[in-house]
């Protein structure tokens, strides 16, 4: 794609409609996983709080550890689900840049 054709594409409703609504989902997203990957460690280093057991052996830092891989399926499926509706946008700002013209793909 060559700048022209960028430059006619982000001009579009339908484009600046795309990015806001992925800004407006990945960011707050990008900052929960970060957070909630990050306070593992902090939490087992400086302070006893995941130390408790929660059933027999499990503490609750494995508790923690284990919900870090569900979170990362979660946010997966989430984010496939919304792509799906991103790409219809992403199509229609296709289709006004070329007129309509364009057939879906």
């Amino acid at each position: 794609m060559q700048q022209s054709e960028y430059s006619g594409i982000a001009e579009t409703a339908a484009f600046r409609e795309l990015v806001r609504r992925k800004r407006a989902f990945l960011v707050p997203t990008v900052v929960f996983v970060l957070l909630f990957f990050i306070v593992l460690p902090i939490l087992s280093i400086f302070t006893d709080v995941l130390d408790g057991k929660v059933i027999g052996a499990i503490s609750w830092a494995y508790l923690y550890a284990f919900a870090q891989f569900f979170l990362a399926w979660v946010v997966t499926f989430i984010y496939w689900r919304k792509a799906n509706r991103w790409d219809e946008l992403a199509r229609k700002a296709r289709e006004e840049v070329s007129g309509g013209e364009e057939n879906s793909a």
